[in-house]
C-alpha cells in the first residue's frame, strides 16, 4: 500500500517524530509548530503538502488549549491582524503557487531565517501599537501563511511590545485560529488539499494531542520564553539545512 505524499518508510518516520517535537514546542511555548513542521518536513518532501496538514492541525490545537487561554486573549489584537489577513493570504497563496518545489524551499528557508534573526535580536517597539500597526503585521503574516507560517510575523510583532506571558501565548494562539479558518478555503482552492491531507491529519493526530498536552504541562525546567529561544535556533538550523537542498 503507498504512503501519502508518496513518503517512504523512514521518511514518514521522520514526519511523525516532527509532528510530535513541534506539537511539544506549541504546547509549551504557544508559538513554532507550523514552522517547525513545515520547514523539517521540505527536507524530505514539497514542503506545500504539509501546509494544508499544518493548517487545520493548529486549528484543532485551538480547541485543546482553549479552556486554559481564552481568558487572557487580547481581542483586539485579534481583529487588527484579521483585517490585514483578508489581503494577505490570497495573495500569498497565489504567488507561491506560481513557483517550483524547489524555489518554495528557498523562500521558506531565507524567511525562516530572516524571522528568526530578528527574533533572537531582541528587536523592541518604541511605542505601543494601534490598529494600523496590527493590520500591516497581519496583511505579512496572511502572506506567510501561504507557506503555513503566518505566526512567526506575529510572534516576532508580539516579542517587540511588552506583553505578558500569557496575554502572549493566547493572543497567538487565537490569531492562528482565525487565520488558519480563513486560510483553508484558499488552499482547498489551489488543490492543495487531498485525501493524502486527510489521511496524514488522522495519523498525526494522537502524536500531535500527546505533544500539546506534555508542552503545556511544563514538564521542563526552562521557563517558556527561554524555550522559545530554543525553538527559534533550531527553525533556523532547520531553514539553513533546507536552503543547502534547495541551493543543491
Amino acid at each position: 500500500m503507498s504512503l501519502p505524499f508518496d513518503l517512504t518508510p523512514f521518511t514518514t518516520a521522520y514526519l511523525a517524530l516532527v509532528l510530535f517535537g513541534a506539537a511539544f514546542v506549541r504546547g509549551y511555548s504557544g508559538f513554532g509548530f507550523s514552522a517547525l513542521v513545515v520547514t523539517a518536513a521540505s527536507l524530505v518532501t514539497n514542503p506545500l503538502n504539509l501546509v494544508p496538514v499544518v493548517i487545520f492541525c493548529e486549528f484543532l490545537m485551538t480547541f485543546q488549549q482553549w479552556r486554559e487561554i481564552g481568558a487572557h486573549v487580547d481581542w483586539a489584537r485579534v481583529r487588527g491582524l484579521m483585517l490585514g489577513a483578508l489581503i494577505g493570504v490570497p495573495l500569498g497563496l497565489w504567488l507561491i503557487t506560481q513557483v517550483p518545489v524547489d524555489a518554495t524551499r528557498a523562500v521558506i528557508a531565507v524567511y525562516v531565517l530572516a524571522m528568526c534573526a530578528v527574533l533572537l535580536r531582541g528587536w523592541k517597539l518604541q511605542r505601543a501599537q494601534g490598529g494600523a500597526g496590527h493590520a500591516a503585521v497581519g496583511t505579512f503574516a496572511g502572506l506567510a501563511n501561504a507557506v503555513g507560517m503566518g505566526g512567526l510575523p506575529v510572534a516576532t510583532y508580539f516579542t517587540a511590545q511588552a506583553m505578558p506571558a500569557q496575554v502572549f501565548r493566547a493572543t497567538l494562539i487565537a490569531y492562528f485560529a482565525g487565520l488558519d479558518l480563513f486560510t483553508f478555503p484558499f488552499l482547498w482552492w489551489h488543490g492543495l488539499v487531498s485525501f493524502d491531507t486527510g489521511v496524514v491529519v488522522l495519523a498525526g493526530l494522537p502524536l500531535m494531542a500527546l505533544g500539546i498536552w506534555l508542552g503545556g504541562r511544563h514538564f521542563l525546567s526552562a521557563a517558556p520564553q527561554e524555550f522559545r529561544r530554543f525553538a527559534i535556533v533550531l527553525l533556523a538550523v532547520l531553514a539553513m539545512l533546507g536552503l543547502g537542498k534547495a541551493i543543491l
